[in-house]
């Protein structure tokens, strides 16, 4: 588990160190800096799953461009340096040699490479949700990954060949088991968290023979029985786009670390209370997760389930980033709001958890 970021002259992020936990919130407005942090993990995972001796500025995972891209404007001195530290009390210091038109930052000390390299292993298990997930689909890819490494795609895009080879094979659990589900088969458990976003409502996966691609479609239970199947695009966008998201934390077991942004996209109000309750479900059950979040009803589900016992207040990070400007630079600040064990914010700045009643002050 990642214990601390720190990070100097990337992006907007010019002197940036924060204490992680299991359960990671990143809010503030757009373009202040949440998307830039995260990069961070991506740009090691995608260079040491390449297998550079730098920093690859551009691959599968992100695209940051050039050099210059990645420098932050003001920097006094050019170079980027990142740092982690981990649970076991290993980490390092990375400091990369700037060059403006460089697709590949190479490392200032050599010598570190080497143990750079030999820490490959911690990121292969490290997985990835960007904001925009796979939307509903006719017909649905396979993947080989989804066997070696629980691979559901950086857009959820093999999710449901992973819910069709093991949905009721591998079992969730105990403690992220739906109140309403008992059965702890994956597939029933992805049907239990579904009904929080759509009640009543529940999947099929079928294989289509000799092509290598699976077939997803959906029923609703009626007092009596259910109605006929329909394909995901007659069910609404939210259904489809929150079930990588669900997938990904029943799946996430100790050790494991998911990255997921936005995963209210799309998504009721009522339903990403309960993803934030299931995300920190998730964190007490030894994942750790990094999510960018406009909802304040993510974060809500989450207080909430600290009050509740669901998770200790000391695994549960909230970061609110927002921009400094003056006369002659402008850079990213990140604030820590604590939580206590009711669910208490220590602090509530300006654009954070305020719009609601706001709104509710011109309306009187």
């Amino acid at each position: 588990m990642i214990n601390k970021i720190r990070v100097n002259n990337f992006k907007s992020l010019k002197d940036i160190e924060i204490e992680t936990t299991s359960l990671n919130l990143f809010a503030g407005l757009n373009g202040m800096g949440k998307s830039s942090l995260l990069q961070i993990i991506l740009l090691l995972k995608q260079s040491l799953e390449r297998g550079a001796p730098g920093l690859l500025l551009n691959g599968p995972i992100v695209n940051i461009g050039k050099g210059k891209d990645a420098l932050y404007q003001f920097a006094k001195e050019e170079f980027i340096e990142f740092g982690l530290d981990f649970k076991d009390n290993s980490g390092y210091t990375m400091k990369f040699i700037y060059k403006p038109e460089a697709n590949m930052l190479e490392l200032a000390d050599s010598n570190l490479s080497i143990y750079f390299v030999s820490d490959r292993d911690r990121f292969l298990h490290l997985h990835y949700l960007k904001a925009d997930h796979i939307g509903p689909q006719d017909i649905y890819e396979t993947h080989t990954g989804i066997i070696s490494n629980n691979d559901l795609g950086d857009r959820g895009e093999y999710t449901v060949h992973f819910l069709h080879a093991f949905g009721y094979s591998r079992k969730v659990a105990k403690s992220l088991l739906h109140p309403s589900f008992k059965d702890p088969s994956l597939i029933n458990q992805v049907n239990g968290w579904l009904t929080e976003i759509s009640p009543g409502v529940r999947l099929n996966v079928i294989e289509v023979p000799h092509v290598d691609k699976v077939l997803l479609n959906y029923e609703f239970e009626l007092a009596k029985g259910k109605t006929s199947a329909f394909k995901p695009s007659n069910v609404g966008f939210g259904i489809s786009f929150v079930l990588p998201v669900i997938t990904s934390l029943l799946i996430a077991g100790k050790g494991k670390t998911i990255i997921i942004e936005n995963p209210e996209s799309h998504i009721h109000p009522n339903g990403q209370a309960a993803l934030g309750k299931l995300m920190a479900l998730a964190a007490a059950n030894g994942a750790q997760l990094f999510v960018e979040t406009h909802s304040d009803h993510i974060i809500n589900g989450v207080r909430v389930a600290v009050k509740e016992g669901l998770i200790d207040k000391q695994d549960v990070s909230i970061y609110f980033f927002d921009k400094v400007t003056t006369e002659t630079e402008q850079y990213t600040e990140v604030a820590k709001i604590k939580i206590d064990k009711r669910g208490e914010l220590s602090d509530y700045p300006k654009n954070f958890l305020d719009t609601w009643s706001h709104q509710l002050l011109k309306l009187i």
